[in-house]
């Protein structure tokens, strides 16, 4: 998750008073976020919905279970939508890191069978740094079908 200027320095806090822009859905625990890359198109994100919390560890277990809830109906919804869209669609990967960006929050990855066969089978994270700055990768109006559709997904899964 690229943290940088605006609502990108506080993404709970402006989910929270309704300003950040990449937010789908709030959920029971979070908030279902696009993400800020789209070089596999349908990346979102979870954030939690407590900017205090920085381990899922730091949440009850209620509210833990809450979040991996979320977390599940975000991939699933990541997973509809993508399989629709992209007929190369293969699978979702779930993580939860926090290395860089301290809140709690959960990214899901599509992973795609068009992917490069060096890198497909590795960690998203092992991709060339390129492909995360790139401007033709980030989030635009061009991924507002995706996310309409992610969204969507997210009301037919319900809480």
């Amino acid at each position: 998750m690229v943290v940088e200027g605006g609502w990108r320095e506080d993404r709970v806090g402006s989910a929270l008073r309704g300003e950040n822009p990449a937010v789908m859905r709030r959920l029971g625990a979070g908030f279902a976020a696009i993400g800020d890359v789209q070089f596999l198109p349908g990346y979102s994100v979870l954030l939690t919905d407590d900017p205090a919390v920085e381990r899922l560890s730091d949440l009850p277990r209620s509210r833990r279970l809450a979040f991996l809830g979320d977390m599940e109906r975000l991939g699933e919804a990541v997973e509809r939508a993508c399989r629709r869209v992209d007929a190369g669609f293969r699978r979702v990967n779930l993580e939860i890191l926090g290395n860089s960006y301290a809140t709690l929050h959960a990214h899901v990855w599509p992973r795609y069978g068009w992917e490069p066969a060096d890198l497909v089978k590795l960690p998203v994270w092992l991709y060339p740094r390129e492909r995360w700055s790139e401007a033709r990768y980030a989030l635009g109006p061009q991924h507002d079908g995706l996310r309409e559709a992610i969204g969507a997904e997210l009301d037919r899964l319900g809480g």
